[in-house]
């Protein structure tokens, strides 16, 4: 394969672990490339960096989500894209680009799952690919267990008591609190940086809104909600849910 256009830090199965979550990304300028493949392997994805579509439609298989520059020698990213969508239609598609004109976000969006402009901040970018990996359930192991009696099926989507044998019914908000902390197992989350991601506006300092969610989510998962050991409580920061 010409080095000229396959950039990584090893094979995909080096790259790729069974948690990971992965990344084709397809951009021709080397610098932007460069940062961004960095940036996000610092954030804990696996990037297979690919500076045109050749080979693309392969690499797709193996892949949680794509990042798609539009201007790219050869065929353009509408075409490389329309062609991803049909190898994988499940592996959500993020364009990125310098043209921010209606008609191109109208066209992108036909196929793709979200389109970003250029300059663009690391931040932004990575969290709409955490929404678009929510989304999808891309990246995580198809069941979970929580606790002792709890066990998510990311395939179903769907969450089940396995002492009383019932479904848990989540509302939409609970469902999407509950697969923001499954995507960071074990990890420490700031009560801002949750609110933030599944509300999309600012934390207001005092907003007891995140807290009543968690409270009522609690009451479904937990044996006793007075004494969590799904979700725990960290005193003065947030929120984490050990798995």
């Amino acid at each position: 394969m010409n080095d000229a256009r396959w950039i990584s830090a090893g094979t995909p199965e080096q790259l790729r672990t069974e948690n990971t979550r992965s990344i084709l990304y397809i951009e021709d300028n080397r610098e932007i490339g460069q940062w961004v493949k960095e940036e996000l392997e610092q954030r804990g994805y696996a990037v297979q960096w690919l500076t045109s579509g050749e080979g693309a439609e392969r690499e797709v298989l193996e892949k949680d989500v794509v990042i798609l520059d539009i201007m790219l020698p050869g065929l353009d990213g509408f075409t490389i894209g329309q062609r991803l969508k049909k190898a994988a239609p499940s592996v959500p598609v993020l364009l990125l680009s310098a043209r921010s004109a209606v008609d191109d976000k109208l066209a992108g969006l036909q196929f793709a799952d979200d389109y970003v402009t250029k300059p663009f901040h690391l931040d932004e970018l990575a969290a709409r690919v955490e929404v678009l990996l929510r989304r999808s359930g891309s990246g995580l192991p198809k069941r979970m267990k929580l606790g002792q009696h709890i066990v998510v099926n990311m395939t179903e989507n769907t969450v089940l008591n396995e002492s009383t044998g019932e479904e848990i019914i989540l509302t939409g908000k609970q469902h999407q609190i509950l697969m923001y902390f499954l995507g960071r197992p074990n990890q420490i989350l700031p009560k801002e940086k949750i609110f933030e991601a599944i509300w999309g506006e600012p934390y207001m300092e005092g907003d007891k809104t995140l807290m009543v969610h968690i409270r009522h989510l609690r009451k479904k998962l937990e044996r006793n909600p007075d004494v969590p050991e799904i979700i725990e409580t960290v005193r003065g920061i947030g929120y984490r849910v050990r798995l």
